[in-house]
């Protein structure tokens, strides 16, 4: 087996030489693995936006339904898929996973999913700016691939719009 550096491989590499060591970058993506985890961080969020406004309790509860099946989906999607998380020795692992299983990042199709259902209920585009940083993090962490990130905000982005309409057309129903 040979250890040269290829392809996404080498693209982590130097994600992780580039960012990794700077001050506070890792404990920051640590947390947001944290956060992220199941969608619970996101699931939390949006009990909270319902509690605290709740002439928009449906949206913000939309918005962690929405985060919790972009999740499940990812879920799906690996168990079909079975890429196995980056395993180069130059790439360096820092964070423990809940399996060995890579494509898509769970993390970036829920947090996508969220963001975008979040500012939905808000009214504000603000929560879109934690899809990068999350994006990120998955490959500062060494937990992901590049390819892994890209599809799992792709996959959240839809899940986020087809809840979206779900909730639309329950909405305009109810008002009917």
């Amino acid at each position: 087996m040979t250890d040269t550096l290829r392809g996404e491989d080498a693209a982590l590499v130097a994600v992780q030489s580039t960012l990794a060591g700077r001050p506070g970058v890792l404990p920051g993506a640590r947390a947001l693995s944290h956060f992220g985890e199941h969608s619970a961080g996101w699931i939390g969020v949006s009990v909270l936006g319902a509690l605290l406004q709740p002439k928009r309790r449906q949206a913000w509860l939309t918005a962690g339904v929405g985060a919790f099946l972009a999740h499940a989906a990812a879920v799906v999607i690996k168990r079909v898929v079975k890429r196995e998380r980056p395993h180069h020795p130059s790439i360096a692992v820092n964070v423990s996973t809940p399996s060995r299983l890579s494509f898509p990042s769970a993390h970036a199709t829920s947090t996508t999913a969220a963001a975008i259902l979040l500012a939905r209920a808000s009214g504000v585009r603000l929560p879109l700016l934690v899809v990068p940083p999350m994006a990120v993090s998955r490959l500062v962490l060494g937990v992901h691939y590049p390819t892994d990130v890209l599809t799992g905000v792709a996959v959240g982005a839809v899940v986020a719009k087809a809840v979206g309409a779900v909730a639309d057309r329950k909405e305009t129903g109810e008002r009917a």
